[in-house]
């Protein structure tokens, strides 16, 4: 039995083509500030068809493993978060650990849509808590323009694609905060990837209001829960859905001294990849320091949340 786990090391990746809202404009009936004053993005990364869910997930591992400075046969445990990856078996994390060369890792895939990381990153630490495991990578990753419809403005203008990664490991002192967690199956339908082939939609209006008004008093439970006040927090990493639900959420938290992730401007959303890359972007810049709590909190498909207090690595 160990006392906790603690994010160790970061990496992230996101594809090199940039698709601005000006070139969305010539595809669809919208424009730069239509995009921008109701979700303020102003680009997003596209993958092309060569670069699949598996390659972008352990590019992002690759880094977040070189940061830790462990050996790839030190981890015993790899929890991808996507639902966009295309084959069913192997799956991701089996591809990924392959291709990073580990020795003889549990694998497992998650879909969580948008909540992903976050539960992804309570089970690991509930693993290694419980002794099933001692080092994991923790990856969300995401193909979103693959399930796009190109066609509907008011959906094709969030997306984006890219992947995050982190390295947890045992840790005397705990580092990751007890997870608050659950859903709202009977609004689960409100965000959908269906069909074949699979597209996304939502019902945009009644996740902004579920989103603004629903979720502020959950995170500051999961403040609470890890015995940190809002205004200590010195980060703040909701899912990067959209502007408008990012900047009224954390308000609300009362996180009056925390630095808030707004990722999404430059990356759209990137649904399970979108925690992972804005905290390791944010830990690449300097802009919290080591050890400083910093709230992630996950939301969407299947109205899922799930949200936890961390020490940054």
């Amino acid at each position: 039995m160990t006392t906790g786990s603690r994010v160790l090391a970061l990496g992230h990746h996101q594809p090199a083509t940039v698709l601005t809202n000006d070139e969305l404009a010539a595809m669809v009936d919208t424009s730069d500030a239509w995009i921008r004053s109701r979700v303020g993005i102003r680009t997003r990364h596209v993958a092309g068809p060569e670069e699949s869910v598996d390659d972008m997930a352990a590019t992002a591992a690759g880094k977040a493993l070189a940061h830790s400075g462990l050996a790839p046969g030190d981890i015993d445990l790899v929890l991808v978060a996507t639902c966009t990856a295309v084959d069913r078996s192997p799956n991701t994390a089996a591809r990924v650990a392959a291709r990073l060369g580990l020795a003889s890792p549990a694998v497992m895939d998650l879909n969580v849509v948008c909540a992903g990381f976050t539960h992804a990153l309570a089970t690991a630490d509930h693993a290694i808590r419980a002794g099933s495991a001692s080092r994991a990578l923790v990856i969300g990753v995401e193909k979103f323009t693959d399930v796009a419809d190109w066609t509907d403005r008011s959906t094709c203008v969030l997306v984006g694609d890219g992947a995050g990664a982190a390295v947890v490991t045992a840790a005397e002192e705990p580092g990751i905060g007890p997870v608050v967690w659950g859903s709202v199956p009977e609004m689960g339908n409100a965000v959908r990837i269906e069909g074949t082939p699979s597209r996304f939609s939502q019902e945009g209006q009644a996740v902004y209001r579920w989103a603004t008004t629903q979720l502020p008093p959950i995170a500051r439970r999961v403040c609470e829960r890890a015995g940190v006040a809002p205004e200590d927090l010195a980060g703040v990493v909701l899912h990067q859905a959209n502007l408008r639900i990012i900047e009224p959420v954390a308000r609300k938290l009362g996180a009056v001294n925390a630095v808030i992730a707004r990722d999404v401007v430059e990356s759209g959303n990137t649904s399970a990849a979108s925690i992972p890359l804005a905290l390791s972007k944010l830990v690449e810049r300097g802009e919290v320091s080591s050890g400083a709590p910093v709230l992630l909190f996950g939301f969407g498909g299947n109205l899922s949340y799930a949200g936890q207090v961390i020490r940054c690595p």
